[in-house]
Order: C-alpha cells, then structure tokens, then sequence
C-alpha cells in the first residue's frame, strides 16, 4: 500500500509540476492575436477535454508505440495526466484572465506595466 501512494503522490506531484506551467503557456497561445496560435491552442484544449483521460492514456501507452514512441507505464501517465489537466488549467486562467475589467488594464498602462508586470502582478 505505502509503494503504491509513493507512486500516486508523485504522479500527482509530477502533474502539477509540468502541467501548470504549460497551462499558463496554452493561455497565452489561447488569447493572442495571431490567429493560427489561437486556434491551435483552442483546437488542443477543444480536443483534450472532449475526449476521456482513459482514452488519452490508452493512446499514449498503447498507440505511439505503433508509430515508434515508446514511453514506461510512469512516463506516459505523466505524460497523459499532464496535458490533460494543463487544458483544463488553461481555461481556468483564460477565464480568470477575461473578468479583468479593461479599465484595470487601461490603468497598468497608465503606471507604465509591461503586459508580462500586468499578469503578474
């Protein structure tokens, strides 16, 4: 019991570590202006949230294989877990990003923000 909770606390761990980073890049790929890198992220968040963790894993463990990449057991559920809940970390942050009033935008532009300073702020 205590191996196998070793083994789900740093899936867990791993998941977290990877995906949050890449759910914030996805935002910023969601919501520019380019049009083609704004329909590719929305494409991918539209494709991994519609279709089932189960089935993401399936096709990672067993379906690259076929086209010659391989991956552990450990390695593609991380690899799964991770771009599954980095989607659905892109739309929390799109989200939050969208009920920002523009007056508070217009205002860091005022103070002389950076769009980077304004985000992280």
């Amino acid at each position: 019991m205590l191996q196998g909770l070793s083994i789900t606390i740093s899936v867990f761990l791993m998941t977290l570590i990877i995906s949050i980073p890449l759910g914030i890049f996805i935002t910023f790929f969601r919501l520019s202006k380019n049009q083609l890198i704004s329909r590719l992220a929305k494409t991918y968040i539209l494709i991994i949230r519609g279709t089932p963790l189960l089935l993401q894993l399936i096709f990672i463990f067993f379906g690259l294989p076929l086209l010659g990449i391989v991956f552990d057991r450990y390695t593609a559920a991380i690899i799964a877990f991770s771009l599954n809940y980095a989607a659905y970390f892109a739309e929390i942050f799109r989200g939050g990003i969208n009920t920002i009033d523009k007056g508070q935008y217009e205002g860091a532009l005022v103070l002389g923000f950076s769009k980077f300073d304004m985000y992280k702020k």
